[in-house]
């Protein structure tokens, strides 16, 4: 008789059990006002002042769609090879929590604009080889953000050991989209990686259209990741759970994992699975229940009685369609073949999320190699030590092409090139006058650069007996002093010519 298995690891419990994925992806719209009123949705206000009556729900107060909202879940939908619906309307969604001002939300629910697409998401495994996974769209429709808790006086900025909460009401009302996928089998093993994927593309797609900036660290993209788990006999779904607003791309993998591990252990000690709502601990990797997780029902949906229904012309929907960007898989595959870049560096591009500062840089008269260098290095290093995103720093595509010329063109070194960036970064200016201003050329004339070298001899005659008897590598201290004595300024390719003609060595 054996035993049953309290504490499984991930491939224990995929021994026993398949699992089945579905997820929810809030989408913030880049509009300038929200979804029914004319306030604006900028972020990082003082909180509770970009409101009005109609998003904090005063009596009296009339809801108006959005147009370029509608515009946006369009280009979505048509993106996502969604249906679009040539009528739909909006529903009341009701439910009471702290952050609805007007303990409903204006949502749709059983006629979305949107409805039957896919993603197909490529998913690469352990051994490096790459898999195709169809993950199919029910829905994406259009609904108001809600407020924004601020939970004060704990350490981890959750509910839990906080002292009370504040609520900021500058998000209500704010156009989000909902993306609803249907239920994803057969992923196994892969899961996890699945789940990652899925929201990794999924965002690139949505930022190809310029519809959000799709920034998970600041809410305009929230995933909540459903999970259950089937005997690897059964037929039938287990219980889901709904672990909710999970904010990174590594969260999204990790949840996953932790949420069929643990649900794998509560069935295996003869449990339950209960309907719930769960947050996941970026600290553990753990899930940690929420509330018990209501069904469609239990929301109490009637038509919206304050909006007309949308009717797209389809004129206009073809429209759209045809101005669609290029799909961002096929856009990543394009360049990496043109770039000949192996998948390893094209992942790190995008990765990186730098693939569209790239491209620009390199429209702006850089080569592919220089754009990558100085995006995914110096500039990437300066993001992170700040804590921004990479697309915030105060450097335009076209600044950093112009500083990879000067490079070219052996007006700086990268050190200069670094110094350069700096100055720019702190607003003093374009490239060239940043370099006038700093004194930051390149030593071009060989003068100074044999008045330098020369003391560099007579401060280092050992090293010269070296370099003079057949050890040329030694020539590195008299190429570091010259540098020193420039500033950096000296090519050190020309130091390195000029001091063995003087020596009359070869390297």
């Amino acid at each position: 008789m054996s035993t049953a298995i309290v504490n499984p690891d991930f491939a224990t419990a995929l021994q026993t059990y398949k699992p089945v994925l579905g997820f929810e992806v809030h989408v913030e719209l880049s509009t300038k006002s929200k979804m029914f009123c004319g306030c604006p949705t900028d972020f990082g206000a003082a909180p509770n002042t970009h409101v009005c009556p109609t998003c904090v729900g005063l009596p009296g107060s009339l809801p108006v769609v959005n147009q370029a909202a509608v515009e946006a879940t369009i280009k979505i939908g048509l993106a996502l090879n969604c249906e679009i619906a040539a009528w739909c309307r909006f529903a009341r969604k009701n439910y009471f929590y702290p952050d609805m001002p007007k303990d409903y939300q204006i949502s749709q629910y059983d006629e979305p604009l949107c409805s039957n697409g896919y993603l197909d998401v490529d998913v690469v495994d352990e051994s490096g080889e790459h898999h195709t996974v169809r993950v199919e769209i029910e829905r994406v429709h259009m609904e108001e953000d809600t407020g924004k808790l601020l939970h004060t006086g704990g350490d981890t900025g959750r509910i839990q050991g906080a002292d009370y909460s504040l609520v900021d009401y500058n998000r209500a009302g704010v156009p989000l989209i909902e993306i609803v996928t249907k239920t994803i089998e057969g992923t196994g093993e892969l899961a996890p990686e699945v789940g990652k994927a899925y929201v990794t593309q999924l965002r690139e797609l949505v930022r190809s259209l310029g519809v959000s900036d799709v920034r998970m660290e600041q809410g305009s993209l929230r995933c909540d990741a459903n999970v259950s788990l089937m005997r690897q006999d059964a037929t039938e779904w287990g219980t889901r759970t709904e672990t909710k607003n999970v904010n990174s791309l590594r969260s999204v993998e990790r949840a996953i994992r932790s949420e069929i591990i643990r649900q794998a252990s509560v069935l295996d000690a003869g449990g339950t699975i209960t309907q719930e709502t769960r947050h996941f601990q970026e600290t553990t990797g753990d899930t940690t229940s929420g509330r018990e997780k209501s069904d469609a029902e239990d929301y109490r949906y009637f038509p919206e009685p304050d909006l007309i229904p949308i009717a797209a012309d389809p004129e206009w929907v073809e429209q759209l369609r045809a101005g669609l960007p290029e799909a961002p898989g096929l856009r990543v595959a394009r360049l990496q073949q043109e770039w000949e870049l192996t998948d390893f560096e094209m992942a790190s591009i995008v990765n990186s999320d730098a693939l569209d500062l790239v491209v620009a840089t390199v429209e702006a008269g850089a080569d592919h190699t220089s754009a990558r260098k100085w995006w995914l290095g110096e500039l990437t290093r300066i993001a992170n030590n700040d804590s921004v995103a990479l697309d915030s720093l105060a450097i335009t595509p076209a600044q950093v092409a112009r500083v990879a010329a000067l490079v070219d063109e052996g007006a700086l070194n990268d050190k200069l090139a670094r110094k350069v960036i700096e100055g720019v970064l702190a607003g003093e200016g374009e490239p060239d006058e940043v370099v006038a201003s700093r004194g930051l050329a390149v030593v071009s004339d060989d003068g100074p650069l044999i008045a330098a070298i020369d003391d560099a001899i007579a401060a280092n005659p050992d090293v010269v007996a070296k370099i003079t008897g057949g050890k040329p590598a030694a020539a590195g201290v008299i190429v570091g002093s010259v540098m020193k004595a420039t500033r950096g300024q000296a090519d050190a390719g020309r130091v390195r010519e000029l001091l063995f003609a003087k020596l009359g060595v070869t390297e």
